[in-house]
């Protein structure tokens, strides 16, 4: 299973025309392997196991694969930004939902963000950041 998904991180890098590293295989295949968006520091913490990438070199990643539409990158109340491996499904502007236990981020794909609101005269619409927050499954 690991390999496969680094194989999959190597191949959709490649597939963009970007430099195949071993610090955005890595990162790209953790956020590969999460059901969920997670921080920086979560991700960090999964490299110390694997390929210890320092601080700034991780951000710039992030960063990288963030523009190259690679990660979805999300942010909350919290001001903390949150990446998650963007697919298909990631594609168009969504809501999220964040568990205020846990503090767990997750993509609600069906609801649309990208929604013609109706807006003063002289007004126009950039985007829509959504975020519903309660209890996830989990800490119900």
């Amino acid at each position: 299973m690991a390999t496969d998904l680094q194989e999959q991180a190597k191949e959709i890098i490649r597939r963009i025309g970007g430099r195949v590293t071993p610090s955005r295989v890595q990162t790209l295949f953790i956020l590969l392997a999460e059901q969920r968006a997670i921080t920086h520091h979560e991700i960090e913490t999964r490299l110390q196991g694997n390929r210890k990438l320092d601080r700034v070199t991780l951000y710039r990643v992030l960063e990288w694969l963030s523009e190259n539409g690679l990660v979805h990158k999300t942010t909350s109340d919290d001001r903390v930004w949150r990446f998650r491996a963007s697919g298909d499904m990631h594609a168009h502007p969504h809501a999220h939902f964040k568990c205020t236990d846990c503090n767990k981020v997750t993509c609600l794909d069906e609801i649309d963000t990208a929604h013609n609101w109706p807006l003063p005269t002289g007004y126009h619409f950039q985007m829509a950041e959504i975020t519903v927050k309660g209890l996830c499954a989990e800490c119900v």
